[in-house]
C-alpha cells in the first residue's frame, strides 16, 4: 500500500489514492503499531533516496514548504529527516558541518519514544484522527517520491592543519558582529560604516586564506558549493543580488528559478562571506525599499507597487555589484603592494582559484543560460535602489 502511493497521479486520481490508502492503513489488521513501523521505515528510504538525489536537509525542507499548502506536510518531513538521520547507517556516513548545522537549524530530532509509536504519538500531539493521521503521512511520502533530482554538491575539502586556527573564526565573528550591528541601526550613517568595514574585512580574510592554503606549496584543497534559497516575491533581483556577491567574493552562482535557489561555487572562506553579506544586505535593502515607499507615500501608489519594488532590488544589486567589484579591486590591491616581498605569488593564487572556480562551475553546471530580467520599468524604483546601494557604501576606507 505504501509503495502504491508513489506512482499516483496528480489530480482528483491522486486524492483518491491517498484517501483509500488512508482508509486502509488506519484499519489495518495488522495493528496501527505495525503500520507506524512502517511508515517510519518508509519515510527513512525515502529521506535516503532524496539524498542520492543531490538534496541536502536544507534545500528538502525549502522545495517542500514552498510547495506545501500548511505547515504539516513541513513538520512530517522534518520528522522524516530525523528519522533517517538517527539510523546508524547515517551515523557512519561521512557528513560535514554544514549538513549537522542544517540538521539543527530544522529542529530535526526524533521526539517520539519508538517507530512503532509515531503515529499515535504524532495523532496525539496534533490532535488528529487515525485517517487524518495517515492521510497526511502518505502526502508527505508522496511529495518526497516526487522530487526531481538535482545537480550534487561536491564534498567540501577538509579544513587543512594550521597553528593558528583561531584566527580564521575570529574574523569571521567579527564580520558577523559588524553585519549585525549594520542590519540592526536605524542611522543610515553608521550602517555605512559598519558595512565598510564588514566588506573590507570579508576581502582581507579571503587573501589571507588563499595565502595560507598555498604556504609551502600544500594546495588547500578545491572548490566547494552551497545553496542559498531565494525566497519570493522578486526571486530575479534577489537571485541578481546573490550573483553580484558571489563575484565579489570570487565564487560564481547558477541560479535555479524552478527550485528556489542557487547554488554558490567558491573556496570555503568566499562561501561563507558571501552567504553572510548576502543575508545582511537583502535585509538593508528590503527595509530601505520599504522606507522609500513610506517616506513618500503622498507622492503616489507606484512605491507600492510590484514594479516599483521589482526595479528597486534590481538597481539596489546593479549598483552593489559595481561598489563590491571595486573595494575587492582595491582591497587585492593593497594586499599585493603588502607583501611584494613576503609573498610575491599573490595573484597568481587568486588567479588560479578564480579558475578553479570557473571549472568547478562549468564541471557542475554545462547548460547554464542568461536570464532575461523582467518588471524593470519603474523609473523612481530604478533612481531610489541605486541610491540605497549607493547609501551601504560598500568600499574600502569608505564610512
Amino acid at each position: 500500500m505504501l509503495g502504491s502511493v508513489r506512482y499516483a497521479p496528480d489530480g482528483e486520481q491522486a486524492e483518491e489514492a491517498m484517501e483509500a490508502g488512508a482508509s486502509l492503513l488506519a484499519a489495518s489488521p495488522d495493528g496501527w503499531e505495525s503500520v507506524s513501523a512502517a511508515v517510519v521505515g518508509a519515510a527513512v528510504a525515502a529521506v535516503g533516496q532524496c539524498w542520492a538525489g543531490g538534496w541536502h536537509p536544507a534545500d528538502l525542507e525549502r522545495i517542500v514548504r514552498r510547495e506545501a499548502s500548511d505547515a504539516t506536510l513541513v513538520a512530517l518531513v522534518v520528522d522524516a529527516v530525523a528519522a533517517e538521520a538517527a539510523r546508524p547507517a547515517a551515523k557512519r556516513t561521512a557528513r560535514d558541518a554544514r549538513w549537522t548545522d542544517q540538521l539543527s537549524r530544522l529542529g530535526a530530532a526524533v521526539w517520539w519514544t519508538s517507530d512503532r509509536g509515531y503515529l499515535d504519538a504524532l495523532a496525539e500531539r496534533r490532535r488528529t484522527s487515525r485517517f487524518e493521521t495517515a492521510y497526511d503521512v502518505l502526502a508527505a511520502l508522496r511529495t518526497l517520491a516526487r522530487l526531481p533530482r538535482i545537480t550534487p554538491l561536491p564534498t567540501p575539502p577538509p579544513a587543512p592543519a594550521r597553528k593558528d586556527g583561531g584566527a580564521a573564526s575570529r574574523a569571521l565573528g567579527r564580520i558577523r558582529g559588524l553585519l549585525a550591528k549594520a542590519e540592526a541601526t536605524t542611522f543610515a550613517q553608521e550602517a555605512e560604516a559598519l558595512s565598510a568595514k564588514a566588506q573590507e574585512l570579508m576581502a582581507r580574510h579571503s587573501i589571507d586564506e588563499a595565502l595560507l592554503d598555498t604556504a609551502g606549496g600544500a594546495p588547500g584543497g578545491g572548490p566547494s558549493a552551497v545553496r542559498i534559497g531565494i525566497e519570493g516575491p522578486y526571486e530575479q533581483a534577489k537571485a541578481l543580488l546573490l550573483d553580484a556577491v558571489a563575484a565579489a567574493n570570487r565564487c560564481q552562482a547558477v541560479w535555479a528559478a524552478d527550485i528556489g535557489f542557487s547554488t554558490v561555487v567558491g573556496f570555503e572562506p568566499d562561501l561563507e562571506a558571501a552567504e553572510l553579506l548576502y543575508t545582511s544586505l537583502l535585509l538593508q535593502a528590503t527595509a530601505a525599499m520599504n522606507r522609500a515607499g513610506d517616506d513618500h507615500h503622498a507622492r503616489g501608489r507606484s512605491r507600492r507597487t510590484r514594479d516599483f519594488r521589482q526595479t528597486f532590488l534590481v538597481a539596489y544589486a546593479d549598483r552593489i555589484r559595481d561598489r563590491l567589484s571595486a573595494a575587492t579591486a582595491a582591497a587585492t590591491a593593497a594586499a599585493t603592494a603588502e607583501s611584494a616581498t613576503a609573498a610575491p605569488d599573490l595573484l597568481p593564487v587568486l588567479a588560479a582559484r578564480e579558475l578553479a572556480v570557473e571549472e568547478t562551475t562549468g564541471a557542475l553546471f554545462p547548460d547554464t543560460a542568461p536570464v532575461r530580467l523582467r518588471g524593470i520599468r519603474d523609473a523612481d524604483g530604478w533612481h531610489q535602489g541605486r541610491a540605497a546601494a549607493d547609501r551601504a557604501r560598500l568600499g574600502r576606507g569608505e564610512g
